[in-house]
């Protein structure tokens, strides 16, 4: 949801990519959280951390809370919003949860941009 989010109110340059420790595949509750907001997950997929190009990036943004979180070697700044995972929850609240997060990760990522063009 955090790629989702972040490409779809990036500024002009910015190049998002997105790794979790454990991948698997795209969760359909992350799926349906993101097309609530008009975001087409289409494509986005659940990358290992050797599948981006972690050495190039200017900042690196964790989000892990209570399950393993990745460390890898960057030159860029890190960052660290812990969230709780929506997908260890209960299979009937899980698509709230998914919702719940995302407006979390929403309002940080807006915030994230809002203080990188200085306003």
């Amino acid at each position: 949801m955090a790629e989702g989010l972040a490409r779809a109110s990036a500024p002009d340059g910015w190049r998002i990519f997105s790794a979790g420790s454990r991948p698997t595949r795209l969760n359909p509750n992350a799926a349906d959280a993101l097309r609530e907001l008009g975001i087409d997950p289409e494509g986005h997929e659940s990358k290992g951390l050797d599948d981006v190009p972690l050495g190039d990036a200017d900042w690196v943004i964790t989000l892990c809370a209570e399950e393993e979180c990745p460390v890898g070697h960057t030159r860029g700044t890190r960052l660290h919003w812990p969230f709780p995972d929506p997908a260890a929850a209960d299979p009937d609240d899980a698509p709230q949860r998914f919702r719940e997060v995302r407006d979390l990760l929403r309002a940080h990522v807006d915030a994230f941009w809002q203080e990188r063009e200085g306003g």
